[in-house]
């Protein structure tokens, strides 16, 4: 077998191994607003998100994962940068898993694969040539979202949570979360479906990279096995749980009502769908986590835990970076074995 073959067969399957994982890590988005009101069992929530993850496989097209694979410079990219760009976002995925930290995967992996270009750059052009490995109208774009996805969750999340108690202003608690308990049934769907769709794209894009650069496909055009295949290990994963950061999301940001878990979870699906809409590979953690906030801040500000959200924040800053230098720490242990890297 040609050993290009090889090296794509092993890289497609260490991108689905980070799918799984993302799936793994962030079912937690996807299930701890709807376990932290006991509308569902831990064990029901992961089969109705993964089912949800895969179903979203049948729609919504594939920009985000153009995006994902475009913000490296496709002159700099290799099947190696890629390794090299997975093994860094593997690495910062299981880190703060065992810590149990929400960070986001999407941002892991955006990190290890720039850090894994520039790193190239900086072997074959020179270290102070390092950010021309970068395509910069896909950062500059991706960073705003950094900061826009989690900021629109909150505010719908408010507004949604303004718009129910105004509706429901002349009915009891009690018979508020009879309807809500149902409801969130459809809102945690509806939530598990955007994440699958944004999420399991990036993976698509990596994957769809490693086989243009391999020269086993002309374009960039995203095949439907890779389609199948991303939505497959996300929902898996998913399956898996992810129980450390379901209770950090889902009990210690802040205390949830069905009510809430239904607002938390509308707001960000529809976040996420319309960042999914503009090709934006954004955080489903960020913006699953801004909506919580939201949520919680209706009742009173110190309904929500800000400490904690302090530092989740932290984790989120540090999870570019800290993905970028495990990515270009990979290229060059990769470069030891292997001089073409």
């Amino acid at each position: 077998m040609d050993g290009t073959l090889v090296l794509a067969i092993v890289i497609i399957f260490v991108a689905l191994a980070f799918d799984y994982i993302n799936g793994f890590h962030d079912a937690a988005n996807s299930i701890a607003t709807v376990v932290a009101t006991r509308v569902l069992s831990p064990g029901h929530a992961v089969m109705w998100a993964a089912f949800w993850n895969f179903a979203a496989a049948f729609a919504f097209g594939t920009q985000v994962a153009k995006t994902v694979v475009k913000g490296v410079n496709m002159d700099v990219v290799t099947p190696y940068v890629i390794l090299a760009g997975l093994i860094g976002a593997i690495t910062w995925d299981l880190i703060t898993w065992y810590f149990g930290l929400p960070t986001s995967s999407s941002h892991a992996l955006l990190g290890g694969y720039a850090g894994a270009g520039m790193a190239k750059v900086a072997m074959t052009r020179g270290l102070p040539r390092s950010f021309e490995a970068l395509n910069p109208d896909v950062w500059f774009e991706t960073l705003a979202f950094i900061l826009i996805a989690p900021i629109l969750g909150m505010l719908l999340a408010f507004l949604i949570m303004i718009i129910i108690y105004w509706t429901f202003r002349n009915a009891s608690p009690k018979r508020m979360d009879v309807y809500f308990r149902k409801l969130q049934l459809v809102s945690a769907a509806i939530f598990s479906y955007a994440h699958g769709t944004n999420d399991a794209q990036k993976t698509m894009g990596i994957i769809t990279g490693v086989l243009f650069t391999s020269q086993l496909i002309p374009s960039l055009d995203v095949p439907i096995w890779v389609i199948f295949a991303a939505h497959a290990a996300i929902g898996l994963g998913t399956l898996s749980g992810g129980w450390r950061i379901v209770r950090t999301m889902g009990g210690r940001l802040t205390r949830l009502k069905p009510r809430g878990g239904f607002a938390a979870e509308t707001a960000a699906a529809v976040s996420i769908l319309f960042s999914s809409e503009l090709g934006m590979p954004v955080s489903t953690t960020h913006v699953i986590a801004g909506a919580i906030a939201g949520v919680g801040s209706i009742q009173r500000m110190k309904a929500v835990r800000w400490g904690l959200a302090t530092t989740i924040v932290w984790a989120w800053v540090l999870t570019i970076p800290a993905a970028a230098v495990v990515g270009a720490v990979s290229l060059l242990v990769l470069r030891i074995f292997t001089p073409n890297v």
